[in-house]
């Protein structure tokens, strides 16, 4: 009996041994990312934190069109804690993949901290009233205080940075190169001029300039809709532009079908000029024309709503871009609208320029605009808008965008955050790369794609 006793006490020892030994092997398995404190299905609850609509439209898009499960709860009953960004290997110059001069990315270069700048700029955005002031009252009010409190649902891995670091400046061009981006379109304010939460940054345009050049990288102009912006105005700047910037090597042209070389103008809010004013500056007739002069370009007009198609035509316009992440926002970002857009563009010898994001969310600036938020879906919803692009054969593609960190359209580095009061959504299962990633492997199937109906459209029609 007592023999039976211990061997049964040996098995019994050898399967608990053997049952710690599966435990600790399938924790070794799990991702780093991963915490057994968590429960399971957890991070698949819908939350409350959202982000806003670019245009403050009134307009209240059906259910069925939003996503809104992004991880952001506030006021969690938490310590402050924040994850570490993970030092990726930097590649090499020759390491980096070959870059897409039709794939454009909007660039900001409006931050400040006070190690560079004397003070926050941007990240202490103020957070935006709704215009009735029935709804404004249910929502707070105040401006975020960095470096903990910024203005985003996300947090960059490169923290509440400055535009102004050279250092920063060089990371973003590197991750644009790993990505396969060949353009970056830089918002641009006249000199002395600013967005009314910014400051000048006009004087920033010659070192982003010698950065993008370093990685091979191009830079056109996204004219912003500044004070006053008219014909004159507008002649006077684009003189500016091309007479500072033109001789430099990153300084992007596009060559046309006709065999010129034009830069590149894309023109924020385009529509709140009168076409008649935009044709005095775009048709060859008009009082301030740059047409057959040194300073012609190719100038974008931003779409909104379908009507403006005809009003682009007359102001003399070169092509269409669409800006806005949120599909369904506009019938410019309306995904089901671009195959007609693109139509309506060849029809009329327009580039169609369609642009897509990686998802929408500024609830952190604009917490009653929760209706536009798009969740990422970990990539999917990216995936979908530069499939949807491709499929119309497009002139060039724009990401929307590598930094605008305020409505969550970034496809910078983002890495996890938590602080007693929020916290940031992030890229989780997968790495702060990831959507650079994501664009570089987008990249070279446009790249591809491109060549291939490019050249069947230069075959004769049998």
């Amino acid at each position: 009996m007592a023999k039976f006793r211990r061997k049964t006490c040996i098995i019994l020892s050898l399967f608990i041994l053997f049952i710690f030994s599966l435990m600790m092997g399938l924790k070794m398995l799990r991702p780093n990312t991963a915490s057994f404190g968590t429960p399971f299905g957890l991070d698949l609850l819908p939350e409350l934190h959202l982000r806003n609509a670019p245009l403050g439209n009134k307009a209240d898009f059906q259910k069925s069109d939003r996503i809104n499960m992004e991880r952001n709860t506030k006021n969690p009953k938490a310590a402050d804690m924040s994850v570490r960004p993970s030092k990726a290997s930097e590649a090499t110059l020759e390491e980096l993949p070959p870059l897409n001069y039709f794939l454009h990315v909007f660039y900001y270069s409006w931050y400040g901290n006070p190690q560079f700048d004397g003070k926050y700029i941007h990240w202490n955005h103020p957070v935006l009233e709704h215009w009735d002031p029935r709804i404004a009252k249910n929502y707070p009010q105040g401006r975020h205080t960095p470096p903990d409190d910024i203005g985003s649902n996300f947090y960059p891995e490169l923290g509440s940075y400055s535009s102004r670091d050279p250092s920063v400046i060089e990371t973003h061009m590197r991750q644009m190169s790993s990505a396969s981006i060949g353009v970056l379109a830089l918002s641009w304010y006249p000199p002395d001029l600013s967005d009314e939460n910014g400051e000048a940054t006009d004087h920033l345009v010659p070192t982003i300039m010698d950065k993008a050049h370093k990685y091979n990288l191009k830079v056109t102009f996204h004219i912003e809709p500044y004070s006053n912006r008219d014909d004159q105005n507008m002649n006077k700047n684009v003189k500016y532009i091309i007479d500072k910037y033109g001789n430099h090597p990153a300084f992007y042209r596009y060559k046309t079908s006709t065999g010129q070389s034009l830069p590149m103008f894309y023109v924020y809010d385009s529509y709140i000029t009168k076409p008649k004013m935009w044709a005095n500056l775009l048709t060859p007739s008009g009082s301030q024309s740059v047409r057959g002069t040194p300073y012609d370009g190719l100038f974008i007009a931003l779409l909104v709503e379908e009507k403006h198609k005809y009003d682009i035509l007359q102001s003399g316009f070169d092509g269409i871009y669409t800006y806005f992440a949120t599909n369904g926002f506009t019938y410019g970002s309306s995904h089901q609208n671009w195959a007609k857009l693109k139509s309506f563009c060849d029809e009329n010898n327009l580039m169609f320029i369609p642009s897509v994001g990686p998802g929408y969310i500024d609830t952190n600036i604009r917490p009653w605009n929760s209706q536009n938020t798009r969740n990422r879906i970990n990539g999917k919803y990216y995936e979908v808008g530069l499939s949807t692009a491709l499929q119309t054969h497009p002139s060039l593609i724009s990401i929307t965008s590598f930094n605008e960190w305020h409505e969550g359209t970034q496809i910078e580095n983002a890495v996890p955050k938590r602080t007693t009061n929020t916290v940031y959504l992030d890229y989780r299962p997968h790495k702060p790369s990831y959507y650079l990633e994501l664009t570089r492997k987008w990249s070279e199937k446009y790249s591809k794609e491109r060549i291939a109906y490019t050249l069947d459209q230069q075959l004769p029609a049998s």
